[in-house]
């Protein structure tokens, strides 16, 4: 049956493999009112995206573009599991950074100077547990992008690949990503890569630029998809003005500003920012006094023009001379220093400094019991045993600014941050802690999530946290000119907003461990990435002989205010008799003894405590609950019950042995009754102990206490 929407418009479908499964696109199903819907298909996954497009440009200085993932519990066929809390409220952390991911390769390809307010959603309607659903939502908000008639430079399309066995594989199982030593997502357009986000277990450089070529390769079929879809629906193109600096003006700044920036405004920051600032002072008092009262209407847009001619002036001052803004060379790192064990109280602390740009880390160290549970949309939550978080108030960039929750690009620098360090944690079998670690960002110039990489890894370090190895990052820029790519390392902020790219790195001497780069230019071939990742190796070791002149290993020893924990593997059948009938034993070693005790569904028991005595007491109760019989070995039991053929004793919890009337005494015992009494101590010793799990004891020979 043909379907029809209330505008008379028909039901539009397209289809095509990718990566072994069909993606479908169909419009005029649904959201009849927005300015474009589509519902993209791949599996089971059923993502719809919207976009709306305002119809009167926005008066203001920047492009009001909102980008958003919307995850919902149903989708999955899940109730929120917050005891509270049923419906969906502030977005996860994960569905932040999921729309961030979507966010960032659409945003540069939008022309500069539009201002129309455009909002894009893309919603979860249906879950396939079987894969992520982000990059199906990716192709949503293009695709509907696409159909706005905005000056939309796509469509756009990205793969989530992991590395199974050695090969590269989209639309991983949620078992294939546990043995994936890779999650890269790369985004673009048909001509190239416009984002690109990883988390390694130190791959190579070498490998990860094999699987940014195969992942542009395979979203190929999505980019034509969405074109085939354009062209089947043929939306009308968009009437609209782009605020764009008056080339009159934008010739008459320049024409003022020749030879007075260049060399002359090149200092490290803070200087150079005063010395343009000088310049930029002089020009509007030039400007007042050749226009009098009038350059008030103008003063904004001539501020603009000075801001683009001082951006063009620092690309020729690196792309014909080779020399940054702040006077360094292309490779040069600005000047490091750092130190650690800052604050008395805390587990571990760092504060590292590059340039002006500067993080203080605190860690804290818990029991497991104090890990993040996860819960979002998607059935494998789990939980978070490293917690990494990021702050970054107003006055570390010098302004006013109310204090408020973190916003998305606080989550997004604090979980780089924490994927950077995660592949060299130890495990939870040998450093049973929960970890959090806290990045105050006390200064910024560019690259604070690079800082507060390093920072991390150095207070985790002070606390004592055994890493595999230590991590470094930093972050590299790009100008290109005609095709010839301009690679910087360590950017500061003049030169990302002047820049086409900024890519962050981190990883250690065997590998990566994660990556983070942006693209401002309309997508750049592989080619150009392996060089910025090639050149990042070199900055990343420099650094790195830094942090570890400050602290060359992680400490022998916790902090003494750091809570002492002692581990113990049970099997897990056990685990019933440790936490007794609704909590009644656990419940009773923790109020006796004063230790806290977790334990995982592995077997994996931690026992906690500021003091040490308290847990040795919980230890040796919680090894008494589990013990296993073993032939030989003497027990202390209670005689439970007396049969005519002797008596059953319980030598440890939930465990009972027979002691056969022949092996009660040396000498003959005519009655059990004569020996033994119910309730009665008595030393016993396994002799046996059957195929059927029967144990036979002896007391003979068995010294009694008198």
């Amino acid at each position: 049956m043909e379907i029809i929407n209330p505008f008379g418009k028909k039901l539009v479908s397209v289809e095509t493999d990718f990566c072994g499964k069909k993606l479908s696109l169909e419009v005029n199903r649904v959201g009849f009112r927005t300015t474009a819907s589509v519902i993209v298909r791949y599996g089971d996954t059923v993502v719809l995206g919207t976009a709306m497009v305002s119809e009167k440009p926005v008066v203001q200085d920047f492009f009001p573009l909102s980008i958003d993932y919307e995850e919902k519990f149903y989708a999955a066929g899940k109730i929120s599991g917050s005891r509270f809390i049923k419906r969906e409220g502030r977005p996860s952390d994960e569905a932040v950074l999921i729309g961030r991911l979507i966010d960032r390769p659409i945003r540069p390809l939008f022309p500069k100077g539009y201002r129309q307010e455009v909002q894009v959603v893309s919603t979860v309607l249906s879950a396939d547990p079987s894969f992520r659903p982000d990059m199906v939502a990716m192709i949503a908000a293009s695709s509907a992008l696409m159909l706005t008639g905005t000056p939309f430079d796509g469509p756009v399309a990205g793969l989530r690949v992991g590395r199974v066995n050695g090969e590269y594989k989209a639309f991983l199982t949620p078992e294939e990503r546990k043995e994936s030593d890779l999650d890269l997502v790369v985004a673009g357009i048909e001509s190239g890569i416009t984002m690109v986000e990883a988390g390694a277990n130190e791959v190579s450089e070498q490998e990860i630029v094999a699987g940014l070529e195969w992942a542009f390769k395979n979203f190929q079929p999505a980019i034509e998809l969405q074109k085939e879809l354009v062209k089947a629906v043929q939306p009308e193109k968009q009437e609209y003005e782009l605020t764009l600096p008056d080339e009159t003006i934008q010739a008459e700044v320049a024409e003022w500003a020749d030879g007075k920036l260049g060399s002359k405004v090149r200092a490290p920051h803070p200087k150079h920012t005063e010395l343009v600032n000088g310049v930029r002072a002089e020009f509007h008092q030039a400007m007042e006094e050749k226009y009098g009262v009038e350059y008030d209407d103008k003063r904004v847009e001539y501020d603009e023009a000075f801001t683009l001619e001082a951006h063009k002036d620092l690309r020729r001052g690196i792309i014909t001379e080779s020399v940054r803004p702040d006077g360094r060379k292309l490779t040069e790192i600005r000047p490091l220093s750092s130190e650690v064990s800052l604050l008395p109280r805390a587990h571990g602390s760092s504060l590292f400094t590059r340039g002006v740009t500067q993080a203080l880390n605190v860690v804290t160290l818990a029991n497991l019991s104090y890990a993040q549970m996860v819960d979002t949309m998607e059935v494998n939550d789990g939980e978070r045993r490293y917690m990494h978080h990021y702050n970054a108030p107003g006055y570390t960039v010098g302004e006013v600014k109310r204090l408020g929750s973190p916003g998305r690009r606080e989550i997004g620098h604090g979980y780089l941050a924490e994927r950077a360090l995660v592949p060299v944690l130890p495990p939870e079998e040998d450093f049973p802690y929960a970890i959090r670690s806290v990045t105050e960002i006390m200064s910024q110039n560019g690259s604070t999530s690079m800082a507060a990489t390093c920072s991390s890894c150095m207070a985790l370090m002070d606390a004592g946290v055994p890493l595999k190895r230590p991590v470094s990052g930093i972050a590299m820029g790009l100008m290109m000119d005609n095709g010839t790519p301009y690679v910087l390392s360590d950017i500061a902020d003049a030169e990302d907003f002047a820049g086409d790219m900024d890519f962050k790195v981190t990883g250690t001497t065997e590998g990566i461990t994660a990556l983070q780069m942006d693209m401002k230019v309309h997508g750049l071939p592989v080619e150009v990435l392996e060089k910025a990742i090639a050149q990042s190796t070199e900055g990343r070791s420099h650094i790195l002989a830094h942090m570890l002149s400050v602290i060359p290993a992680p400490r022998e020893t916790l902090s003494p205010y750091a809570p002492q924990i002692e581990k113990l593997k049970v099997n897990p059948d056990k685990i019933g008799t440790i936490i007794g009938k609704g909590g009644e034993t656990i419940n009773k070693i923790t109020s006796e003894t004063g230790a806290e005790i977790n334990i995982a569904d592995d077997g994996l028991v931690t026992i906690s405590s500021p003091d040490k005595e308290s847990i040795a007491k919980a230890l040796e109760w919680v090894k008494s609950l589990v013990e296993e019989p073993e032939v030989g070995k003497i027990y202390t039991g209670k005689v439970v019950s007396i049969k005519d053929f002797g008596a059953f004793v319980n030598i440890l919890p939930g465990v009972d042995g027979m002691l056969h009337i022949s092996n009660i005494s040396t000498e003959r015992v005519a009655k059990v009754e004569d020996v033994l009494k119910i309730g009665q101590e008595v030393k016993v010793r396994i002799d046996q102990i059957d195929d059927k799990g029967r144990i036979g004891l002896n007391m003979k020979n068995v010294k009694q206490d008198q």
